[in-house]
C-alpha cells in the first residue's frame, strides 16, 4: 500500500495583499499557496473610523493562523502606494503584542501585487519574495531557538527528541504530564530521513491538533542546534 504525497507541503509563512479597498489573505505552504480570507473596505480610505476597522479585520483573521506557530508575515502592496506601510504602521501602533515573547511575529513588505491566485502565484516565484521569506523565518527561527534551549533547561521533561517519542507524544489519546507545542525538525532531517511515511504522518496529524509545525533551515543556529538533537524534537508545554 502507497501513500499518497503530502501535496500541500508544510507551513512557511502568511502573506498578505493589500490593495486600496481590498485584503487577500493567503496561507503559504512549502508546496502551494491556500487562499484564507479577502476583506474589503467599506468606504473610502480617507474616512480613519472605517480604515481603523479595515485594519483590525485584517488582524483577527492573522490572529487564529498566528497561534497556529505561523509568524513570518509577508505584506504585499502595489508599488508607489503607502497601503503595506500603513497597514504594518498600525499593526506597530496598537498591537505591541505581536512584537514581544512568545507572540513575537516577524513583518516583512514587498512590492507586488496577491489578491489572485496568478498574482499569487506570480510574486511567490520572484527573488524579492523569496529573500523575504528566507529573512523572516531566519528571525522566527531565532525566537523558537530561545524558547527550545528554555524548555531543555526545565526541571520535567518538555523535549522529546526521536520520532518514536513524537509519535507517541502526539498520537497518544491519554493525559499526558506535558501537552506538545511545537513539532521542530530541520529540513534535511525532512529530505534525508528513510521513514518519510511516517513523517509525513507527524506532521498531517500535528497540523490537525493544532500542534505548531515548524521546518528550520539547516544553516541556520537553530536549525545546527536541532541536527545536535537528532533532527526532530518536540517541545511541549507543562501542564
Amino acid at each position: 500500500m502507497t501513500s499518497k504525497p503530502y501535496r500541500r507541503g508544510y507551513p512557511v509563512a502568511v502573506l498578505v495583499g493589500i490593495e486600496q479597498s481590498q485584503v487577500a489573505i493567503w496561507k503559504i505552504y512549502s508546496k502551494v499557496a491556500k487562499p484564507e480570507a479577502n476583506i474589503h473596505l467599506e468606504g473610502v480610505r480617507s474616512d480613519a473610523k472605517l480604515l481603523y476597522n479595515f485594519y483590525e479585520a485584517i488582524i483577527n483573521k492573522l490572529r487564529p493562523i498566528l497561534k497556529e506557530g505561523v509568524k513570518s508575515v509577508i505584506v504585499a502592496a502595489p508599488q508607489k502606494t503607502s497601503f503595506g506601510q500603513d497597514f504594518l504602521s498600525h499593526v506597530k501602533g496598537h498591537h505591541q503584542w505581536l512584537f514581544q515573547g512568545a507572540n513575537k511575529a516577524t513583518f516583512k513588505q514587498i512590492a507586488g501585487f496577491a489578491i489572485t491566485h496568478a498574482q499569487v502565484s506570480n510574486i511567490t516565484n520572484t527573488e524579492e519574495f523569496k529573500q523575504s521569506i528566507s529573512d523572516s523565518t531566519f528571525e522566527e527561527a531565532e525566537i523558537l531557538l530561545e524558547l527550545l534551549e528554555k524548555r531543555l533547561n526545565a526541571t520535567n521533561k518538555l523535549v522529546l527528541f526521536s520520532l518514536e517519542e513524537a509519535e507517541n507524544a502526539i498520537y497518544s489519546s491519554e493525559k499526558q504530564m506535558a501537552k506538545p507545542e511545537y513539532l521542530l525538525l530541520t529540513d534535511n532531517y525532512l529530505t534525508g530521513e528513510k521513514r518519510k511515511v511516517r513523517i509525513n504522518r507527524l506532521i498531517q496529524i500535528s497540523q490537525n491538533k493544532k500542534i505548531k509545525t515548524r521546518i528550520i533551515n539547516k544553516e541556520s543556529p537553530t536549525g545546527a542546534r536541532l541536527n545536535q538533537l537528532g533532527g526532530l524534537v518536540i517541545v511541549c508545554l507543562s501542564k
